[in-house]
């Protein structure tokens, strides 16, 4: 996708508050996930010049590996929580801003417990929600049976059961192809296939962005939205961004004629719906059954699989006929503390960050953000927590 526009001279804009700002002439997006999509959409809104790279296609890494709950569940500290909150609004008011949108699917969220220090653990969950604020419920073995009849009664084992009803998911590819689809149409390019290889950093900026096809790309701002490799992308503008990604596997069954509407968070599986009958399956034993084979490749035992597969089975005795369609392993990019990375850099000002783990949820929101801040509008109460110095500044007092 490519669409070429004359370069522009920078252009001043008012902000929110009446102040004038000076638009970045031109902004680079790396990466064309969930981030990079949002970013880019974002910034062509507001009247960027906007050039998103991929190494790959858009969408053909970790956003096409996730599970996509749309969630503020249990995150901690409240300033992430309430972030979560915000971007779960943001995905309705995407989702009823645009007709035949189709990727949004706010169903609810179901939640119990084996054992009583599991039970306990939910318990603390739901309670601290509610203190936040957050629309949590308890239900009966009744009222499960009727929102998901197709669920095998014998499994429903917990005496309470924890309901979420703003949570749901989102089909990940048709949002990206959705936003990308809107930038293009604003003039943005996307450029695929073709790996970022260098920065040019002179005097506390960035001045072009380099790519393996020998193509160099002149920059007012760069965002970093490449996921998994979010710090290899910060090491070429000498930053140090710690990480500690982790694998994730996803079993995609073949179509079943089951009744599933809700994210479904059992003892033994998680599961969601996936378009056109299939669902989603996963457990964190198959995201530890991982491994890398002598080949360089990721691969997943077909006993690891066959296991998550039994017990979506003795889950929902309807899809006993389903055979598995696909196995994919995603690798989620999660910063060193676990908390998002949002914004720009102290020392390299136009260098800016959307980086984190639950980038399903957060995209569209935290993007925006992100976005605005790159082109001078100032968000500092929402990005403040999630400032990439606070990593450095826990490696110092370490």
């Amino acid at each position: 996708m490519r669409h070429s526009r004359a370069a522009e001279a920078p252009r001043s804009l008012t902000n929110e508050n009446g102040a004038q700002i000076t638009m970045a002439e031109h902004v680079v997006v790396i990466g064309a996930g969930v981030y990079g999509a949002a970013v880019a959409a974002s910034l062509t809104r507001r009247g960027a010049r906007v050039t998103v790279v991929d190494a790959g296609a858009p969408g053909g890494g970790t956003s096409g590996a996730t599970f996509s709950w749309t969630n503020s569940c249990g995150k901690q500290p409240q300033a992430y929580h309430d972030l979560s909150v915000a971007a779960m609004e943001a995905h309705r008011r995407l989702a009823e801003a645009i007709s035949g949108s189709d990727w949004y699917h706010e169903g609810g969220n179901l939640e119990w417990a084996d054992g009583h220090a599991g039970q306990e653990q939910l318990r603390r969950k739901v309670a601290g929600v509610l203190d936040y604020g957050y629309d949590a419920r308890w239900l009966g073995r009744a009222d499960v049976l009727r929102m998901e009849p197709d669920i095998e009664p014998a499994e429903l084992t917990a005496e309470e059961f924890a309901y979420f009803p703003r949570e749901g998911w989102i089909e990940p590819t048709r949002l990206i192809g959705r936003l990308l689809s809107t930038a293009v149409s604003g003039g943005t390019e996307v450029v695929r296939d073709d790996a970022v290889i260098g920065l040019t950093v002179t005097a506390g900026t960035v001045r072009a962005v380099r790519l393996a096809s020998g193509r160099t790309l002149p920059v007012d701002a760069v965002v970093n939205c490449a996921g998994p490799q979010a710090a290899a992308i910060a090491g070429l503008a000498g930053l140090a961004l710690p990480m500690r990604n982790t694998r994730g596997v996803l079993v995609y069954t073949s179509p079943v004629a089951v009744s599933v509407a809700h994210v479904i968070h059992a003892p033994h599986v998680h599961l969601r719906p996936d378009g056109a009958g299939r669902l989603l399956l996963h457990t964190h034993e198959i995201d530890d059954a991982a491994y890398e084979s002598e080949d360089g490749e990721i691969a997943v035992p077909e006993a690891a699989v066959e296991k998550v597969l039994e017990a979506g089975r003795a889950l929902y005795p309807g899809i006993r006929a389903a055979t598995v369609e696909s196995v994919r392993v995603g690798e989620r990019p999660i910063p060193g503390d676990g908390l998002p990375v949002l914004g720009r850099v102290v020392e390299l000002p136009n260098f800016h960050f959307a980086v984190s783990h639950s980038g399903a949820t957060l995209s569209v929101h935290a993007g925006d953000l992100v976005a605005a801040e790159a082109l001078g509008e100032d968000h500092e109460d929402a990005l403040a927590p999630f400032r990439f110095e606070r990593l450095a500044a826990a490696k110092e007092e370490r």
